[in-house]
């Protein structure tokens, strides 16, 4: 491991022997449960950079964070069979890096497509959740919301500046997240872009993509309530951008009734998925992660 920036790097082998990358913040720590970061389809953990600070530098109850690059992307390897970026398997890997770093149960914080991989985890190994939190996604996924992902992905951007990389972040996201500043729009950039000799490029295997392009959105989406159903008894806070186009709130709603200890946000301003180094939202997270460790505890 190496030290930079308030975090280590953490590398591991996969159960396939493919060499995957996790960052850690707060390594010592142990006065809380460690928390786990998933990023979103084409993300990495440079998404939760600014927020796994905040919750492993807290004065009262710091955690050790650890946030996961998927096969595909950020510092983790390329997978050379395509087949294998779907949820079970980078489940598994997940499943791995825990292995790896000896940790047996912890909170998890999941956007978009790892939220969808904390579904998986509930039906694999339920024991290591211990507290869930699901920025903007949930067990019905709507077709429109792959739609636009699909759009903003085929072609992925290849800006020639990073003040191009900007606007082409604006072009396709603006609308959903007017309140945005362009700090926020910097960070975005930087987390999803690397350097490279040839300029910016996104900081994933451009393969992945095909695996969105394949989607019929025709026809109906199947969805994951039973394994939505299988978290009842964790504790949850969920998340919604109120512009967002991938969880409707008639999902939102049905959620809360079928987990009525869940903990409903919606961020103004913001669509897919919220940023959730933004406004309320670091203190909110760390309460509702308090609020779980202490309900456990007198458990």
């Amino acid at each position: 491991m190496s030290s930079t920036d308030g975090f280590s790097d953490f590398f591991y082998t996969a159960p396939d022997g493919l060499r995957l990358h996790a960052r850690i913040y707060g390594e010592t720590n142990s006065a809380a449960s460690p928390v786990v970061c998933l990023p979103g389809l084409t993300r990495n953990a440079r998404d939760f950079h600014e927020l796994a600070l905040y919750l492993s530098r807290r004065a009262d109850r710091p955690h050790k964070v650890i946030a996961f690059d998927y096969r595909g992307r950020g510092q983790s390897a390329y997978d050379p069979d395509i087949g294998h970026y779907n949820v079970g398997i980078e489940a598994g890997d997940i499943l791995a890096g825990l292995a790896a770093l000896n940790i047996e149960e912890a909170a998890f914080i999941g956007t978009s497509r790892g939220g969808l991989i904390i579904h998986v985890l509930g039906a694999l190994r339920p024991a290591v959740l211990k507290a869930i939190v699901l920025n903007d996604i949930g067990p019905v996924i709507e077709a429109a919301g792959l739609a636009h992902i699909q759009t903003y992905l085929d072609p992925t951007p290849k800006p020639k500046s990073r003040a191009d990389a900007v606007e082409a972040q604006r072009v396709a996201h603006g609308a959903d997240f007017p309140a945005l500043t362009e700090a926020d729009w910097e960070r975005m950039v930087s987390a999803l872009y690397r350097q490279t000799d040839d300029g910016l490029l996104p900081d994933f295997d451009p393969r992945l993509v095909e695996t969105m392009a394949g989607l019929d959105l025709s026809k109906p989406l199947p969805d994951l309530w039973p394994q939505f159903e299988a978290l009842a008894t964790i504790p949850l806070l969920a998340i919604r951008g109120a512009n967002s186009k991938l969880l409707s709130v008639d999902t939102f709603d049905e959620m809360q009734k079928r987990h009525p200890g869940m903990e409903p946000v919606t961020v103004e301003g913001q669509g897919h998925a919220p940023f959730l180094e933004t406004g309320k939202l670091p203190g909110a997270i760390a309460a509702f992660l308090d609020g779980a460790s202490k309900a456990a505890q007198i458990k």
